[in-house]
């Protein structure tokens, strides 16, 4: 038997957008343990907005399960909220959200490293040279002297846990960067996303750095790009059958449901989707092929491939909760019939 460390990691009751919350079990396995195995765990909700003083205590239970390359016998645990009863906390957007294994996602998450109240890299007062050299930049003046060796660990940690980790860049505006996670079926993915995350904002603790997931953190005004959470998407049906009239008839769909989208698309989007940097404006919906400023892009091998393959939605923006944002597009999916 060997003593695991058991980092609970869990979604608050915050709102607009929880914040991540860990604590860790010390416990005695016999080899690394497995999901199954592992216990529910109580926590004080009052200290998370998930419950009353008088009447505190939540329940955490494991969902999806990560080594921790940081720690001898690390393991990181993704949670569910549940009540004192076992009934999903209301704050549990995971719970009754839509799955499908045979849907894939891929989520595109951008964010800007933060420090002292301003991106990574900007000059005390001012602002650094116009946006143009910093995407997919390289050297001092582009990314700074910390940024890559932070990225370049994150997907180090991503990867050692297992997680699904498909790459990195430095974004459009300095001190931007993204992440991209791929997984099948919308809590698989999801799960992901959020362990991500995590393991992105304990390791920034040691540079002193925050990372600021806000989609306009420099405000809607100036000429510098907001952040997004760009989500592709592809149904087993959209890969193998699909067609021209099934494409149309689903971005049909999207349209329709353009303002449910939104809804849970993420807070502030009215100050990124806009019309400019590389948006639509909140209040329309159009695709495009290729086009960056569409709600939806159209990859090119989708139309090759006979309207096939996977749709990017670029409306969600980087505070969004990726289970809701899945589930969103899997409703919207299950409202268009199929040949």
């Amino acid at each position: 038997m060997a003593k695991y460390l058991l980092e609970y990691v869990w979604l608050d009751g915050y709102e607009p957008v929880p914040n991540l919350r860990g604590k860790t079990l010390v416990k005695d396995f016999s080899s690394f343990p497995k999901l199954e195995e592992l216990p529910k765990w109580g926590f004080d909700g009052s200290s998370t907005r998930q419950a009353e003083g008088h009447n505190s205590d939540c329940v955490l239970k494991p969902v999806a399960v990560y080594p921790d390359s940081t720690k001898r016998n690390g393991v990181l645990v993704m949670n569910e909220v549940l009540h004192a009863d076992g009934t999903p906390h209301s704050t549990n957007s995971r719970a009754t959200i839509l799955d499908d294994p045979g849907t894939w996602f891929g989520f595109e998450q951008e964010y800007f490293l933060w420090q002292d109240g301003a991106p990574l890299g900007f000059p005390k007062t001012g602002y650094p040279s116009p946006q143009g050299k910093y995407y997919t930049g390289v050297g001092y003046e582009n990314v700074g002297d910390i940024a890559r060796e932070i990225v370049d660990k994150h997907l180090d940690l991503c990867i050692d846990a297992g997680i699904n980790h498909e790459g990195i860049n430095a974004e459009v505006a300095k001190g931007q960067w993204e992440f991209q996670i791929f997984g099948k079926g919308s809590k698989t993915a999801a799960d992901q996303m959020w362990m991500a995350r995590y393991l992105l904002n304990r390791l920034c603790e040691k540079y002193k750095v925050e990372v600021n997931y806000h989609c306009k953190p420099l405000g809607k005004d100036l000429d510098w790009n907001g952040s997004g959470m760009h989500s592709n998407f592809s149904t087993e049906y959209m890969r193998e059958t699909g067609g021209k009239e099934y494409f149309e008839a689903l971005m049909a769909a999207f349209d329709k449901y353009k303002n449910e989208h939104i809804a849970v698309y993420g807070p502030d989007n009215h100050l990124r989707l806009t019309g400019l940097h590389e948006t639509q404006s909140i209040d329309k919906f159009n695709y495009g092929l290729a086009n960056r400023g569409a709600s939806v892009r159209v990859p090119h091998s989708f139309v090759n491939s006979g309207y096939k393959g996977y749709l990017e939605d670029r409306r969600p923006n980087s505070q969004g909760d990726p289970y809701k944002i899945a589930s969103r597009i899997l409703q919207t999916i299950a409202t268009v019939p199929k040949k």
